[in-house]
């Protein structure tokens, strides 16, 4: 593609060099740069790209776009393009590249603090059942239509994105599901995208050590709604108090759902097990496989996301009773001596409580709940006592253990979560730092009756300690614990 066609979405300030040179790729990554590609200088969080601006050239770039002055002596073989913000250009620049494929398919976002891969991956299951052709972006991993690609953060960056979409456009999908978290919404990771539909989950605290205040962290999340065109669709949780603040101001046609106040899509739960629940959802009975006041939400957003993509009610319905939850959410594992362990990513103070609800409404007081759970390293410490506090609040015993440590010390995250606990919290609390000895003692308190929640890590098979990942799935744990294979 000609560098002048890569540019058509962005306002160039200055440029230096040859326009109509052809480029070969597009890249943020200095190290994965190829001869022929177009490096774009991003500034991020961790570093900036300016820096990098040499060894890009060095790996045969043959353009460079820049937010800051172009240097006078810049060498011959290079074109230099300057933009008032490379991070807003980057999407539109690689969305121009890749053959604008959003509109070769229909992408929705789901976007809130909990709740997003469960709607992405479950609508991503249904419209496959329905015998579409989807793809999906998800924490866990990134799907064209069956085939695994695997995911290294929620959202990948703008070249990697479309990259992903124009591969699913390319190989016949009519629809790709994505999870859109904060983080990628403030980088403008999305930039250049056109989603059909947005999903509004939830909003509670999260990812404040990256927004600082609620409010930023909110306002992220809004910038999705906002930036939905005229003719798009918008599906939010009117249980939420920010769930109208997010549609305020969107173009799109705004639909609600509920399981307490008046909703364009409503459900309860009429009866519950471990295994999964009948509902009423807008008059009609349906028998799901999920669990949990919480999963009643995630399934009224497919119903209504399926509903805005011209599906019947009936069929929605149909094909949301075959479906099973997802990886690490809310899983169960039943043990031959009679209690059973949820396996969930419950990694939010918001989450634990919604999950130890759930297990605390099906167990009745009829068997104990134990809670092994932890925290973190290098992310948001003021959510760490708070967590402690729900999990004591709501489990009959809690063991405080490690989750991913990253770089701190695992002790020292157990003390920030010990430090949010009373005296009386403290008497069903013990703390042990190796998870899988975590693990193994809540099997060994546990009784007929009992349910262990295992949180925090759900899909992940790994811990990280010190920048290494080791392997480490807690669905093993359990079941060798359990004694089962």
């Amino acid at each position: 593609m000609k560098l002048s066609d890569a540019l058509k979405k962005v306002t160039v300030v200055a440029a230096k060099g040859d326009l109509q040179r052809e480029i070969t790729g597009v890249n943020i990554d200095s190290r994965k740069v190829a001869t022929g590609d177009l490096f774009v200088a991003v500034k991020g969080t961790q570093a900036d790209g300016h820096l990098y601006i040499p060894k890009a050239i060095e790996q045969g770039a043959a353009a460079v776009l820049v937010s800051e002055p172009i240097p006078a002596d810049t060498p011959d073989s290079v074109t230099y393009v300057q933009v008032a913000d490379t991070e807003d250009a980057v999407g539109k620049v690689a969305t121009q590249f890749y053959g604008d494929p959003t509109t070769k398919l229909k992408l929705v976002g789901v976007t809130g603090t909990n709740g997003k891969t469960t709607i992405a991956t479950v609508l991503y299951n249904m419209f496959r059942a329905f015998g579409h052709k989807c793809g999906l972006c998800s924490t866990v991993c990134n799907y064209i239509d069956g085939r695994a690609i695997p995911a290294d953060h929620t959202t990948p960056d703008p070249v990697t994105l479309n990259k992903l979409l124009a591969q699913m456009a390319d190989e016949g999908c009519e629809y790709a599901f994505m999870e859109c978290s904060s983080h990628a919404i403030h980088q403008k990771r999305i930039g250049g995208l056109r989603f059909v539909g947005g999903i509004f989950t939830n909003l509670t605290r999260d990812h404040l050590d990256y927004h600082k205040t609620f409010e930023n962290y909110r306002n992220a999340k809004k910038a999705f709604f906002d930036g939905l065109p005229k003719g798009a669709f918008a599906i939010t949780n009117a249980d939420d108090k920010n769930g109208m603040i997010m549609v305020q101001n969107t173009q799109a046609t705004v639909r609600t759902y509920s399981t307490r106040t008046v909703a364009d899509y409503k459900g309860r739960i009429l009866e519950e097990s471990i295994e999964g629940m009948l509902l009423d959802i807008d008059g009609r009975e349906v028998s799901v496989r999920f669990v949990g006041r919480f999963n009643v939400s995630n399934l009224l957003a497919v119903y209504g996301a399926a509903l805005m993509l011209g599906k019947t009610p009936e069929d929605t319905l149909r094909v949301l009773s075959t479906l099973h939850p997802v990886n690490g959410r809310f899983e169960a594992i039943r043990s031959p001596k009679g209690f059973s362990a949820i396996v969930d990513y419950a990694h939010t103070p918001d989450a634990l409580v919604n999950v130890l609800t759930a297990i605390n409404e099906i167990v009745r007081g009829k068997g104990k709940v134990i809670t092994v759970c932890g925290a973190g390293g290098n992310r948001d410490k003021g959510k760490r006592p708070l967590m402690a506090q729900e999990a004591a609040n709501r489990s009959d015993r809690v063991i405080i253990t490690s989750d991913n440590p990253r770089f701190e010390e695992p002790q020292d995250i157990i003390n920030d979560m010990l430090a949010g606990l009373t005296d009386e919290q403290k008497q069903k609390v013990i703390s042990i730092v190796d998870r899988r000895e975590a693990i193994r003692t809540a099997t060994m308190l546990a009784q007929p009756g009992d349910v262990i929640l295992v949180a925090g890590k759900g899909h992940e098979p790994y811990q990280e300690i010190k920048g290494v990942k080791h392997h480490f799935d807690d669905h093993e744990e359990i079941k060798k614990a359990f004694g089962i294979n």
